[in-house]
């Protein structure tokens, strides 16, 4: 495939910011132009405040990124946990909107939209013990993070913000998405493979699902094996792409 032949929109894990996707843009091969996106709160966006309501941060988002969609370029979405399921609240307003559709949908270390658990995420929102004892747990926070009280008030900050968005989430049957659907997942996740299964009601293609060594943060402890089936997938969904407007020329 040509250089930068497809547009991939990463979007951040629930207390994290568009950095984590950074480095992937060396790591991945040139035809995939990494785009990470910045959510309110953090990072670039620090000065804003934070959008706590899942519809409204996923209308946002739809609203920001939709112009921003060189139609040339095909474009692919990626989300890890929170990331996964606003990815999916945004191919869903995309085609609301008469957007293009994205090539591929890749779903990290996420359950099924319609199979959340937002109960957990109630009792720890307004528990800062809790909140600390789950960064804990899931792994992938550096220790200097707990070691430092300024940079753990800014995380909790963020943390207990997305917790909200997450808990304020409402699956509604719709129809579904007519995009491959890529699901990836820890081995060693508390996700219950049922609730990764089924994402498959979310796509009229045939899902797949990729598993990998390693907890919640596997995107980071498998980083190489996750973008070799990023890159996998995309490659694939960029030929299908090709053979179905070859079948309509």
């Amino acid at each position: 495939m040509s250089e930068t032949a497809v547009q991939l929109l990463c979007l951040p894990c629930a207390g994290a910011s568009a950095t984590m996707y950074l480095r992937w843009r060396r790591l991945l091969p040139r035809w995939i132009a990494i785009t990470p996106v910045e959510l309110p709160g953090r990072g670039g966006r620090l000065g804003e405040r934070f959008v706590e309501d899942f519809d409204a941060l996923a209308d946002q988002l739809c609203e920001e990124l939709a112009p921003r969609l060189a139609p040339a370029t095909p474009f692919a979405l990626f989300g890890h946990s929170m990331g996964a399921l606003l990815a999916h609240g945004l191919a869903q307003r995309l085609r609301e909107r008469g957007v293009r559709l994205p090539l591929a949908l890749i779903a990290s270390g996420s359950a099924a939209p319609s199979r959340r658990d937002t109960a957990r995420l109630e009792r720890v929102i307004g528990d800062e013990a809790a909140l600390v004892a789950d960064l804990r747990r899931q792994g992938g926070t550096p220790e200097e993070v707990f070691a430092n009280a300024e940079l753990l008030r800014l995380t909790l900050d963020v943390l207990r913000a997305d917790y909200r968005v997450c808990a304020s989430y409402r699956h509604e049957a719709r129809a579904p998405l007519p995009v491959p659907l890529h699901v990836l997942a820890g081995r060693q996740d508390e996700i219950a493979p049922d609730r990764l299964a089924a994402w498959s009601a979310e796509s009229t293609l045939p899902m797949t699902l990729d598993w990998f060594d390693g907890g919640h943060f596997f995107v980071r402890q498998q980083e190489g094996a996750v973008l070799a089936a990023l890159a996998r997938h995309l490659s694939a969904a960029g030929a299908r792409a090709v053979r179905a407007t070859d079948a309509f020329a």
